[in-house]
């Protein structure tokens, strides 16, 4: 079975101008940390992303909106972000605000080959300009149209080199749908394994649906709930405080 381990630098060459990417990056915590900062890098630019959110400044795709390699970005907020923010009202960064439960549904149906889904969810808002509204058994829907993309750019925590995926907690988040999603799906993850090691229980997302994974080099961040994470810190700053 052909090994589907590469390097940061074959990864990195899929990275286009102009192309469109789906992070599956949750607010910074489940990033591609190594292989965003070889896109960070390389320099492409006019990039449209597909996140769930902004992400922080000086997180995953939070960093290439600081850079301005991002021209547009479809999310459902971007309120941890505030260079989004100032990008989005100086004119430089276009955003299409999507309810949340709307991005995953539209991003589902461009991974199942679908035409859209309706949804009563932003009739009679702003969310309906310019969408095709219909009426079925006397109630508004909106047609939201699916989301595709060049590559989806995920995290996970395992992967063997087969390309078979494990993620562990909140890991799978967006990660899991939009590795359907996209004509290249690239994984960054903190072990690779040999085929067998993971068992049929333990794999997320199948090998047929990932292109390239690749083994972070740097320190190994377990991917645990931000419960946890916060919980962590918080006692690390009373700690300090004694």
């Amino acid at each position: 079975m052909k090994s589907k381990v590469v390097t940061k630098e074959e990864a990195v060459k899929c990275f286009q101008d102009n192309q469109t990417i789906m992070f599956g990056d949750w607010h910074g915590e489940l990033s591609a940390e190594e292989i965003i900062t070889g896109v960070l890098d390389k320099g492409v630019k006019n990039l449209t992303a597909i996140a769930v959110s902004g992400g922080m400044a000086d997180q995953g795709l939070g960093r290439l909106i600081s850079n301005h390699q991002i021209s547009k970005l479809l999310t459902t907020h971007i309120g941890l972000n505030p260079v989004a923010k100032d990008q989005m009202l100086a004119g430089e960064l276009e955003i299409e605000f999507i309810p949340q439960g709307t991005f995953a549904e539209r991003i589902r149906c461009g991974g199942a080959g679908l035409g859209g889904c309706l949804t009563p969810t932003g009739v009679g808002t702003q969310v309906e300009e310019g969408k095709q509204k219909l009426t079925i058994q006397g109630k508004e829907y909106l047609l939201e149209l699916p989301l595709h993309a060049d590559i989806a750019l995920i995290k996970a925590w395992k992967a063997d080199t087969a390309g078979n995926i494990a993620f562990r907690y909140t890991g799978r988040a967006t990660n899991s749908y939009m590795a359907f999603a996209a004509d290249t799906v690239i994984v960054e993850v903190e072990e690779i394994v040999e085929v067998g090691e993971l068992g049929p229980q333990e794999i997320d997302v199948a090998a047929p649906i990932i292109d390239m994974v690749y083994e972070r080099t740097g320190e190994k961040r377990p991917i645990c709930p931000m419960w946890q994470r916060a919980k962590a810190k918080a006692e690390a700053q009373a700690k300090g405080g004694e």
